[in-house]
């Protein structure tokens, strides 16, 4: 069966979807997205996603769709089209296709171009990958100065993916001044004392809505948190370590830059975020 994918209003087959070759996302990356989980063919942390595109939209001075007041739906509607189980549902929304190619933003007249696709990822809370850890290498960050906005401009952290793949590693953190930011497509956590350390929000990292989740369930089950920065060498003597983002949930990392954390497998408390935030989120899912 052909996906059914979201342009513009319509419903179409993958094969038929266009988008004009002037859309400012396609020739200036001006654009942003989203990315929410679907499990059990509902749909994880929906309104945190909304919002926070209402807010990259906002910080750009970016017009919202016309239909954004129907995103629920049009998510709805998607995954049952698709027949999603688990999966995720990404949604791009661009300025728009102007009549040419111009620096300048375009008119009023330029309606914004709203996307949206699905993803089918069966089994997609049960990770073997959970159980056994990530291991990361470090980057230089040398992406622009909003990283707060989640726009389309994704092409220093697939640079890093690629670095992390080549070192035969699964994924990259990035730093700057001396402290990791954030991965390339996640937030980056230590823990230490049985504390949980990860950066404190500011226009370096991404506002994660796993993230924002997460360090709430982490102080509800009495879990210590500290948002500040730290350095590689400090997760490297650290006693666990993991990541957050919409598509993984919770994953443990279990080394850094070749050197193993703790015994080098996944640490209790990561282990125990991710069962409450699974638990959580599928009770609270729509």
């Amino acid at each position: 069966m052909s996906r059914i994918v979201y342009v513009n209003g319509e419903y179409v087959p993958e094969e038929e979807a266009r988008v004009s070759v002037f859309d400012r996302g396609f020739l200036f990356a001006d654009g942003v997205y989203e990315v929410t989980s679907v499990l059990g063919g509902k749909l994880i942390d929906f309104e945190g996603h909304r919002r926070r595109l209402q807010r990259s939209l906002d910080e750009l001075d970016m017009p919202a769709p016309e239909a954004m007041a129907d995103l629920l739906e049009i998510h709805r509607e998607l995954v049952a089209r698709n027949e999603i189980v688990d999966g995720l549902v990404y949604l791009q929304v661009t300025r728009g296709a102007p009549a040419d190619r111009d620096f300048t933003f375009p008119g009023e007249d330029t309606k914004p171009t709203l996307v949206l696709f699905t993803q089918s990822k069966p089994g997609l809370a049960e990770s073997p990958v959970a159980k056994v850890g990530i291991k990361v290498i470090s980057v230089e960050d040398m992406r622009w100065g909003r990283r707060d906005i989640k726009t389309v401009q994704l092409l220093y952290p697939s640079m890093g993916k690629m670095m992390a793949k080549k070192a035969g590693a699964d994924d990259a953190w990035m730093v700057e001044d001396g402290v990791v930011t954030e991965g390339t497509s996640n937030n980056a956590y230590i823990v230490k004392g049985g504390k949980i350390i990860t950066r404190h929000l500011g226009n370096e990292i991404l506002h994660g809505i796993t993230r924002a989740a997460v360090l709430r369930f982490a102080r509800e089950a009495q879990m210590e948190v500290e948002e500040r920065s730290f350095s590689i060498e400090e997760a490297q003597a650290a006693e666990e370590a993991f990541i957050t983002s919409a598509s993984t949930f919770v994953m443990p990392v279990v080394e850094v830059d070749g050197v193993a954390l703790g015994d080098g497998t996944p640490g209790p408390i990561a282990a125990r975020l991710r069962e409450i935030y699974l638990d959580e989120s599928r009770k609270a899912a729509i």
